[in-house]
């Protein structure tokens, strides 16, 4: 593997799929591979981004949900231009948690906005940038919350959203990558995490060649 080009990896899924898991497997690996990376978030992936991010998930009370979505969008527009670009014209690999992705299934299909509008705010904020690969951890909204229920810590606002939204959420997100599956590779979040690490891995080994 060489570093000649920056490569744009993104972790999407629901809430409890292993995105951190996956993201933490994956970083050892490239770094053992002699590649920089550069994990980060949305929203939170920058200074600015912390404060939208304390928002958007701690807020105590309602957040109309086209404010909701403004916000996310304020993150990225920031997050793309003060991170990932600068991290990619460096040949870094970006490792991301959540992208516009997560805005057209949480916002759109969540909160019930027209999931197009979203994804057209989100790219006019990223000025049209879009990742190498996503990674989806699709995973049925009843397994992932058991699995937040044992990890035994607080719920966002979203975390605590009833299982209808989580659902809609998850057809989102499949019908995202059906429809872009040059882009995203989805994978059954209920195998183990070495399973699921190699199938990543097959993967990106292309992308980084």
């Amino acid at each position: 593997m060489t570093a000649e080009r920056g490569v744009w990896i993104t972790l999407e899924g629901g809430d409890g799929s292993g995105k951190t898991t996956q993201a933490d497997l994956l970083a050892t690996w490239l770094e053992e591979a002699g590649r920089t990376v550069v994990r980060t978030r949305e929203p939170g992936g920058s200074e600015v981004g912390q404060l939208i991010r304390d928002i958007v998930l701690h807020h105590r009370g309602d957040i109309a949900p086209r404010a909701e979505a403004l916000l996310y969008a304020a993150d990225r527009a920031h997050h793309v231009a003060t991170v990932v670009r600068p991290s990619l014209a460096r040949g870094e690999v970006v490792l991301q948690d959540r992208y516009l992705d997560s805005s057209v299934a949480y916002q759109g299909a969540g909160r019930v906005l027209d999931g197009t509008e979203i994804r057209n705010l989100s790219l006019w904020a990223a000025e049209g940038a879009l990742p190498d690969l996503t990674v989806l951890l699709d995973l049925a909204p009843e397994v992932a919350r058991v699995r937040l229920d044992s990890a035994d810590k607080p719920f966002d606002r979203l975390e605590a959203e009833k299982n209808e939204f989580h659902a809609r959420v998850r057809e989102a997100y499949l019908a995202l990558a059906a429809a872009e599956p040059e882009r995203f590779l989805v994978v059954d979040a209920t195998l183990s995490p070495e399973d699921l690490a190699q199938r990543v891995r097959a993967r990106i080994v292309d992308l980084l060649g």
